[in-house]
């Protein structure tokens, strides 16, 4: 096997759409994006080089297999600078353990060298595998440890959006349902699906007062500016807005990639709780991702242990609520691997005390 940067978008991408375990972060435009933003990035390939065995020397030689990709974002930080794979990296399905093992270490060993050059504190996973012992064992044996934070969920819920739109209403909580009927016959409800990014402006007010209101750091509008600008051109995104009586109460972005529509921002004026212009927009969007042909509706990352409202009422998670909102479209969990983190340097230690430090002031 070898590793190499990649440079052809359409591999890239022909790769991921053969793979099922993937979210946007590993995308082409995930990696313009944090272009965009000033950000470093390598694209990654494992190459499985096959030499040709036949007999008959005038058949064409076997061309290579790409087993998987990853993408590496330097993230440069006060409490120390380190690379990055968001969601990967991404690894063709049928490998076994040993195999997944062989093609982590290739990245590791080559990042390793990467990040003496760029004065890297630590190399950061956010593996999209399963939660398994035999997965954990796989970084356990590379000497990775448990990252104190993570960055991009690891526990998520998704819901299977080619069945009919009646099923899909059936398999739904009963209050959510209720409520997506209710906002329907409302004649003061209305949802404006929108791909220019001037409507970015509508969105950012609402936005910025649900960060206000559960204590969490907004995204700059720079940054939304730019997802929204390297997703735009292959119409990968689409922007929400909920109105009440015209005000823009409920906002939303969505990635919509490959065969998967992620909800990714959103915000909601507390004010119009009781109003149920959330649910429409939500079920407005799964229904737009289903006439688009996608086959799975990722509502991004859940709290974790909530399985009722019984437990979010009793749950002091900061998104015990927001997290039964998602789970009451119907659906399924998924739980990643938790985030790892190879230690290259002992100021690492820093970085582990502040993130730590900042996930019991969050209450996560």
């Amino acid at each position: 096997m070898e590793i190499r940067e990649m440079k052809n978008k359409e591999e890239w991408e022909g790769f991921l759409l053969q793979c099922k375990e993937k979210t946007f972060l590993q995308s082409w435009n995930w990696g313009d994006f944090n272009l965009a933003t000033g950000g470093k990035i390598w694209r990654f390939g494992i190459y499985n080089k096959r030499e040709q065995t036949a007999i008959n020397k005038a058949q064409p030689p076997i061309k290579e297999q790409l087993l998987g990709v990853a993408l590496v974002v330097k993230t440069i930080a006060k409490r120390g600078t380190f690379l990055f794979i968001p969601h990967g990296p991404v690894i063709i399905e049928g490998l076994k353990v040993n195999e997944i093992k062989e093609n982590l270490e290739l990245i590791l060993n080559n990042l390793k060298s990467i990040s003496i050059k760029e004065n890297s504190v630590f190399i950061r996973v956010a593996p999209i595998l399963e939660r398994t012992k035999e997965n954990i064992n796989i970084f356990t044996d590379l000497n990775f440890k448990e990252a104190p934070i993570h960055i991009h969920p690891e526990i998520t819920w998704e819901l299977d959006i080619t069945l009919p739109e009646e099923k899909l209403l059936m398999n739904m909580r009963k209050t959510t349902r209720y409520l997506i009927r209710q906002a329907e016959k409302n004649p003061n409800i209305k949802i404006i699906k929108s791909s220019n990014i001037n409507d970015l402006e509508l969105f950012k007010p609402v936005y910025a007062e649900t960060a206000r209101r559960h204590n969490f750091t907004a995204f700059a509008n720079n940054y939304l500016e730019k997802e929204l600008e390297a997703f735009l051109p292959d119409n990968q995104t689409m922007i929400f807005l909920g109105k009440y009586k015209n005000k823009v109460v409920a906002v939303a972005i969505f990635v919509l990639w490959q065969d998967v529509c992620f909800y990714h921002h959103s915000g909601s004026l507390s004010e119009f709780n009781k109003i149920p212009v959330s649910y429409l927009l939500q079920w407005e969007a799964i229904k737009e991702a289903k006439k688009r042909g996608y086959k799975i509706y990722n509502f991004w990352g859940i709290a974790p242990e909530i399985k009722n409202e019984s437990d979010a009422q009793k749950s002091k998670h900061p998104w015990a609520g927001l997290s039964l909102f998602k789970m009451g479209f119907g659906g399924y969990k998924k739980k990643y691997l938790k985030t790892q983190d190879f230690i290259i340097s002992r100021k690492y230690w820093f970085n582990y005390i502040i993130e730590t430090a900042r996930k019991i002031k969050r209450g996560l």
